[in-house]
């Protein structure tokens, strides 16, 4: 009983640890389709689309 706090102070900043992680992850991918949608509505196109008739 007396590593009870340090136990669930563990549990507790390895979840937050793990949610911060998450939620940056998810953000940058969020950033990262932004930044390449608009990109591509530029006419900046991925060496791995494939290139139409003329291009």
């Amino acid at each position: 009983m007396a590593h009870a706090f340090y136990v669930y102070g563990s549990y507790g900043f390895a979840a937050l640890v793990t949610t911060a992680v998450t939620l940056w992850t998810w953000a940058d991918g969020r950033a990262r389709r932004k930044e390449l949608a608009a990109l591509e509505a530029s006419g900046i196109r991925r060496r791995s689309a494939r290139a139409k008739d003329g291009e």
